[in-house]
């Protein structure tokens, strides 16, 4: 099959497709023939070599495929899977393997697709659905609160704007860019820039600050947080694990489920939250689609499209 693969760590310029061994579904597997697979920072992080220890590849006899979201049509089931045959739509999640025309998952790591949700919609659900999801749970976000979300135009951003509306959040203030400003306000938020002087701003708006903040920007944005908060429980981080340390935040934390994304999937289906899609490549541009996520910049979800049929 042909897969995005990487033997070496480095710049998007490492990816590059190849023919490698198809995998088959083992007991409790399904294998997925994928349409559409998501883009994700963990997987360029990866790519370039920050790795958890035990998940650091031995190249370049085991060659990396990255991918932790995707979309596809089960081809093969492995013994002792119920409730899925070959021809099923899913969407799923994984922690590596996406970026190729086949990939194997346990069972249990995928839901079935609404039929009128698009492939790149579908590539694109899991890994910020669920993430903002588990995120905006652990900060108990709820009925009347004040939510600050940094990075609110991103992928991410984007679905954690939406679900604390949608759980009740009296005011949600995203920071974007000016240019996303109108975007967050079709979205329910009330857009500021990031940058110096965010204390200030989002003051202007809610002058006691804010119940909750989430974080998918950065350090400096993450500091404002805890000034505007006044309550480290009350703040998360996605991406700023080291900085969380410093000011002495807790963890992210969470289990990713096909019953969560099975959950997302139906939320979708009822009108209650877009997934917005920035731009999609094709699976040998996988290396474009990489600088455009580590430009930190744009809103919503890069996808690849692995199998356009």
């Amino acid at each position: 099959m042909k897969a995005a693969i990487v033997r070496e760590f480095g710049g998007p310029e490492v990816l590059h497709i190849a023919e490698i061994p198809t995998p088959h579904a083992g007991p409790g597997r399904v294998r997925v023939r994928v349409r559409a697979a998501g883009v994700m920072p963990f997987d360029t992080a990866l790519r370039a070599g920050r790795f958890p220890p035990a998940m650091t590849p031995r190249f370049p006899a085991e060659p990396l495929v990255p991918g932790n979201e995707f979309a596809g049509v089960v081809d093969e089931v492995g013994e002792g899977v119920t409730g899925l045959s070959p021809g099923t739509e899913v969407l799923g999640y994984a922690t590596t393997g996406a970026y190729a025309e086949f990939i194997v998952v346990p069972a249990d790591q995928v839901t079935r697709k609404p039929p009128a949700m698009p492939w790149e919609i579908a590539a694109g659900l899991s890994g910020n659905g669920q993430g903002a999801h588990m995120a905006l749970r652990q900060l108990a976000v709820g009925p009347g609160d004040i939510v600050l979300i940094n990075g609110a135009a991103g992928g991410l951003g984007t679905i954690a704007v939406q679900l604390a509306k949608a759980w009740g959040a009296a005011t949600v203030i995203g920071t974007a860019s000016e240019r996303n400003h109108d975007y967050l306000r079709s979205l329910g938020a009330v857009p500021v820039t990031y940058g110096p002087g965010l204390v200030e701003r989002v003051r202007a708006i809610a002058p006691d600050g804010v119940d909750a903040a989430l974080d998918a920007a950065g350090p400096e944005a993450l500091r404002d947080s805890v000034e505007l908060t006044g309550d480290r429980d009350r703040v998360l981080t996605m991406i700023s694990d080291e900085a969380a340390r410093e000011l002495g935040l807790r963890e992210w934390s969470g289990v990713r489920s096909g019953e969560l994304l099975g959950e997302l999937a139906e939320l979708w289906s009822r009108g209650g939250f877009a997934v917005h899609l920035r731009e999609t490549y094709a699976l040998a541009d996988a290396a474009r689609a990489h600088r455009a996520v580590e430009t930190g910049h744009g809103r919503g979800k890069v996808v690849l499209v692995v199998d356009p049929s």
